[in-house]
């Protein structure tokens, strides 16, 4: 068992405080992602399981064994970079086979475990060559290779996929969920590319300001945000959201429209609807097209609500010109409501 539980992790640098109080558990064998933009905290709070910083309070635990006061490598993981740290000396087979060297594990054992993972990530042919002669994406493979081999109770990853193109992102996403799946390893994967969290994670935690604002899956993170900043940060194009003003009970005053919506005492909240979740037909929002960018299947149109920017991602075929003035109908069941003060969910 490999279940990761942080007790109200907290750290500060001088008088900057980069995690507040973290509280997550994390099970064994899931596939949980750190994600946020630069600065939010999500490296600070990996690079914390790992043991390669010290919280300033709270505690980490590890398949039921408290480790925060453990050295890294009594902690029972392994962890691929960013920039890979494959050694340029070493061939693939060593580099893959360092750390089970420095375990003394007999050279047998050693050449079973590197023979079984380079298979694993597709580069059994590449185990004579060094390092200077791969491409990054292979360079990537060798580093995952090295940490699966060691049989950790949990792989940690910082953002290890961000220096490669998109096509071998991709191919290399595809590849990581299976081999991981098939490993039975905890991961935590940091990362601020919302694409590969939605693509890989069984759960995803979205941090902003050291805070972990919702942990969820990636359909309820993207469906059903606890915050406006959720909304706002998941999704490309990300949620609309303009002022609804209280119309009556329930009732809701949105760009001159009147909308069902929440049962609250404030005069103002916040209507967010994503843009794949507009149809155009009449009685709907009006909003005066701005942009027109066609993107094969759809066309992602930008234009002005109120003096907000708004965006809808309709059908390639829609007949529609910049300088148009056109209704716009959201799915009843697609509005999310955000409370003004607290920005959480209503």
């Amino acid at each position: 068992m490999a279940e990761i539980v942080i007790k109200n992790v907290a750290k500060s640098f001088g008088a900057f405080t980069a995690l507040h109080g973290i509280d997550l558990t994390i099970s064994d064998q899931e596939f949980m992602v750190l994600l946020g933009a630069s600065g939010c905290g999500k490296t600070t709070l990996l690079r914390i399981i790992a043991g390669l910083e010290t919280a300033t309070q709270g505690e980490v635990w590890i398949g039921g064994r408290r480790v925060d006061q453990l050295p890294p490598r009594d902690r029972g993981i392994a962890m691929v970079f960013q920039n890979y740290a494959v050694f340029p000396h070493l061939t693939v087979f060593e580099n893959i086979a360092f750390g089970l060297r420095m375990k003394k594990l007999p050279n047998d054992a050693v050449t079973r475990r590197v023979e079984r993972t380079a298979e694993l990530m597709h580069i059994e042919t590449l185990l004579k060559r060094y390092s200077g002669q791969l491409s990054g994406g292979q360079r990537q493979r060798v580093a995952v290779a090295r940490a699966l081999a060691m049989e950790p109770d949990v792989i940690l990853m910082d953002e290890p996929l961000s220096n490669l193109d998109a096509l071998l992102r991709l191919e290399m996403r595809a590849e990581l969920k299976g081999v991981l799946a098939a490993s039975k390893t905890t991961t935590v994967y940091v990362t601020h590319d919302q694409v590969e969290a939605m693509s890989l994670a069984d759960r995803i935690s979205v941090m902003h300001s050291g805070r972990i604002v919702q942990a969820a899956s990636p359909v309820e993170v993207y469906r059903n945000p606890a915050a406006r900043f959720v909304g706002s940060f998941i999704g490309n194009p990300p949620m609309n959201f303009l002022t609804a003003t209280r119309a009556g009970t329930g009732k809701w005053s949105v760009a001159g429209q009147t909308v069902d919506g929440p049962l609250s005492d404030a005069s103002e909240i916040d209507f967010a609807i994503r843009p794949e979740d507009l149809a155009v037909g009449a009685g709907g929002i009006a909003m005066d097209v701005r942009v027109i960018e066609p993107l094969g299947a759809h066309t992602l149109v930008t234009a002005n609500v109120e003096g907000s920017v708004f965006r809808a991602v309709l059908d390639s075929d829609t007949a529609i010109r910049t300088g148009d003035t056109i209704s716009l109908i959201p799915k009843p069941d697609r509005i999310r409501w955000f409370d003004r003060d607290t920005t959480k969910a209503l």
